[in-house]
């Protein structure tokens, strides 16, 4: 079974009754948020938006976290199925021939690697069904953005109505083509929704972050401050097991600093974080 080998997050544990109450995140929910937030910045002075790309979904690895969220539950073939799928779907994208003796696959467009790995991805169904096929189906949906992106928003509508984690995935994936596409208002509506929900899969941060960058287009500055205001308040009251506070992330700097921007009198009520200094580095 493929093991994580970074990606998104602390495990929640019971605190003592000694210790300051500590706000917890899944996993799977923390890596995904970390991963969008490292592609956000791959992204910047691309445009303006530097996370809402559906395109973000289908690189630098975020597909592969998802795959090591989910692998304990599919048999060991769908499972092998599964990933060598997701591998080709990351696989190269070059004019270049691969060097002599290279395994890796490669491919000379988006699309013609999209169409490639939609074909793996549709054996797994053809081949498996159960829990893996069902995954295979968000993975053709997200990978049809190059092939045809209104089919791929036509999956994803209907694949975003279940409760599950394929569910939640296509409906984060579907707001960001909304977005993209300036249907603000579907957009809006299917953020708010993750945003309600306990364990949306990615990271809420990610999300809010979203959901205020679409408030703010919609000319709704306040819905956007007070979204961008609880957000990094949350995230700077946050603890460590320990009670010590805990770093703001990527994703809550760059909200605190939009909260800045839009509202510089309110982003003076944020809690300010506490220095731990070394006791050391005094002398």
């Amino acid at each position: 079974m493929a093991r994580k080998k970074r990606r998104l997050e602390p495990v929640t544990v019971a605190a003592t009754e000694t210790k300051p109450t500590t706000r917890y995140k899944d996993e799977f929910q923390t890596n995904v948020g970390s991963k969008v937030e490292e592609i956000g910045k791959k992204l910047e002075g691309q445009g303006r938006n530097i996370l809402y790309g559906i395109g973000a979904l289908l690189v630098l690895g975020i597909l592969i976290w998802i795959f090591y969220a989910w692998s304990s539950r599919s048999n060991a073939s769908a499972q092998a199925a599964l990933g060598k799928a997701i591998e080709t779907s990351q696989s190269q994208v070059t004019e270049t021939s691969p060097p002599a003796g290279s395994v890796g696959k490669t491919f000379k467009t988006e699309k013609e690697r999209a169409e490639a790995a939609i074909a793996e991805f549709q054996a797994v169904i053809d081949s498996h069904g159960g829990a893996a096929g069902e995954k295979a189906k968000y993975f053709i949906a997200v990978n049809k953005m190059y092939v045809d992106r209104n089919a791929a928003i036509a999956d994803l509508e209907g694949l975003a109505k279940g409760p599950d984690e394929v569910g939640k995935l296509s409906k984060f994936a579907l707001a960001q083509a909304y977005a993209n596409d300036n249907k603000l208002d579907q957009a809006a509506t299917l953020y708010t929704e993750l945003n309600g929900v306990a364990d949306p899969i990615v990271a809420k941060e990610s999300i809010q972050v979203a959901l205020a960058d679409i408030y703010e287009k919609q000319g709704k500055k306040q819905e956007a401050v007070n979204v961008l205001f609880d957000l990094v308040k949350k995230a700077s009251e946050a603890k460590d097991l320990d009670g010590k506070a805990v770093p703001l992330s990527t994703t809550a700097t760059t909200a605190k600093e939009k909260l800045t921007q839009l509202d510089p009198e309110k982003a003076k009520e944020l809690p300010q974080q506490p220095v731990d200094l070394d006791p050391g580095s005094l002398f």
